[in-house]
């Protein structure tokens, strides 16, 4: 919550000091190429590989020091090539992602990547602690980190900016990424580090492995990135700057929501996954001592491998209990701000140099992410559960063909929609790659179990709409925008609950009792 609250004051901060112009853009399009090159080197791999095969060495400490010593040093200096490489070639990375910006714009990009290339080091080294610390299910360092890196960005631009206006931007995130790093190291303070690179140790044959398919889905990731930005260019200077600050309000609920309770559960749907497994080696593993021993040995392994669903049932309950919670927080959060869009936009950005105009760009915007908001927030556990049983090839597959949905809607449509095709684009993306994995789970993975998903599903659905209903004829009445948005806001929540409780959502019960136990603790 610490986190999502600064990024949304970061942004402000952002749009209070430089407002929506080129140079915001510009800005976006440096900020862009670090967060593709770590999602490239270590983002994607924490969820896909780091943090499964970690969670196999969790109980053998030695061990897991010694996997994990290796694997910093070598990312580390991946990390400091790729660094070195991308300053050489800034100005054709400027090219490919924004060309349609004048010249002057582009020679300020130029010289903002430069500068903030290197927190991509610092950047990586987080995402391995933090995969490390997931592994031990020490999830209160990592929760904080993206509130420091936040916060040093928020401090950073007031206190810098009358000295070196946007630039002061690019300092914040350098000092808040090396923050990272450091605020997770005390949660670490019993490893044994060693400085030692081992190619050929077979943990990290094993990272390499399950990371070559997620490598190959984020490079068709990044291509489709690179052509959205590339587009936005030409669609104006100022489209990227609206783009983001929507973004950054579907970010808020799916970091809140479904990114938190993805990473709260994958280490146990991989533990889940390894007993399965280990259950299914066992018994079919049995040799026979006679042929009357051996037809009932094969029979007992066959019963065994279409039982061990009772512990595959526990995987499928895990992941069909996260996303039946993702579903019961991320739905009357999508109605909201396809509601409220407008007054909420105009509520935390226009002020300083954000002008009401932009306020109107961006709502337009927010209103068509919230398209594939409900997808996008579901996509995530669907996508780690296949990480847990180090399935990284389909979801990758799916990544790619999400990737050709994107394209065809961005290439039709940005020439009549403009900025809007674009955001449209993306919905339609992250609505297909979802669908995809649903069925994917259904054939793979044998389903959700018997979870009433359907029933769930559609009891929060109508609570959603119903509340969503009575928020703009709320919102109708008010003249205030800070009215507008908290009354709203405060009457919804409140008729939401209420409809959960007369519906008897279950989901909803279980976590209000899991509140009360904790409330009970503390």
């Amino acid at each position: 919550m610490a986190s999502r609250l600064l990024g949304l004051v970061r942004e402000q901060v952002i749009a209070y000091l430089f407002g929506a112009t080129g140079y915001v853009s510009v800005f976006r399009v440096a900020a862009t190429i670090i967060q593709q090159l770590y999602d490239l080197l270590v983002g994607g791999m924490v969820s896909a590989a780091l943090v499964p095969v970690f969670s196999d060495f969790a109980e053998r400490r030695d061990e897991l020091w010694r996997v994990a010593s290796v694997v910093i040093n070598i990312l580390a200096l991946a990390l400091a090539v790729a660094v070195l490489i991308l300053e050489i070639f800034a100005p054709q990375l400027v090219w490919i992602l924004g060309s349609g910006y004048d010249p002057a714009l582009q020679d300020v990009a130029v010289e903002m990547i430069r500068l903030i290339l290197p927190a991509v080091f610092f950047l990586g080294l987080s995402g391995i602690v933090t995969s490390l610390l997931y592994s031990l299910k020490r999830f209160a360092f990592p929760a904080f980190t993206t509130a420091a890196y936040n916060a040093g960005i928020i401090i950073v631009a007031f206190a810098f900016s009358p000295v070196f206006g946007i630039t002061s931007l690019i300092v914040g995130i350098i000092i808040g990424s090396a923050t990272q790093v450091v605020l997770q190291l005390p949660g670490l303070r019993d490893m044994h580090y060693r400085f030692a690179i081992d190619f050929s140790h077979p943990a990290l044959r094993r990272i390499l492995k399950s990371y070559a398919p997620v490598v190959a889905g984020l490079g068709i990731s990044i291509v489709s990135v690179a052509i959205d930005r590339n587009l936005a260019s030409h669609t104006g200077e100022q489209s990227l700057a609206w783009m983001v600050n929507a973004t950054t309000l579907t970010q808020f609920p799916l970091g809140l929501v479904s990114t938190a309770i993805s990473f709260a559960i994958l280490p146990t749907l991989s533990q889940q996954s390894s007993v399965a497994s280990q259950q299914v080696t066992v018994n079919s593993e049995q040799p026979p001592v006679s042929s009357l021993q051996s037809q009932a040995t094969e029979h007992e392994s066959r019963i065994t491998y279409h039982e061990s669903p009772v512990t595959n049932n526990e995987f499928q309950n895990t992941l069909a209990f996260g996303i039946k919670l993702v579903l019961l927080l991320i739905l009357p959060a999508t109605v909201g701000l396809l509601v409220l869009a407008h007054p909420i936009i105009a509520l935390l950005f226009e002020h300083g140099a954000f002008t009401p105009a932009d306020t109107l760009a961006t709502a337009n915007a927010l209103q068509y992410y919230m398209i594939g908001l409900p997808f996008a927030a579901i996509d995530q556990p669907l996508v780690f559960a296949f990480y847990a049983r180090k399935n990284t090839l389909l979801p990758n597959i799916v990544q790619f063909i999400a990737v050709g949905i994107y394209l065809v809607f961005a290439f039709a449509l940005v020439q009549p929609w403009g900025m809007i095709g674009l955001v449209f684009a993306n919905s339609m993306m992250l609505t297909g790659h979802a669908l995809l994995m649903l069925w994917l789970t259904h054939t793979r993975l044998g389903g959700l179990g018997r979870s009433e998903m359907v029933a769930t599903t559609i009891k929060i659905i109508v609570a959603s709409t119903v509340m969503g209903a009575i928020v703009f004829l709320i919102e109708g009445m008010l003249n205030s925008i800070l009215l507008k948005v908290v009354v709203s806001a405060i009457v919804g929540g409140s008729i939401y609950i209420i409809l959960l409780w007369l519906l008897h959502v279950r989901e909803a019960e279980r976590v209000w009792e899991m509140i009360r136990v904790r409330m009970r603790h503390a």
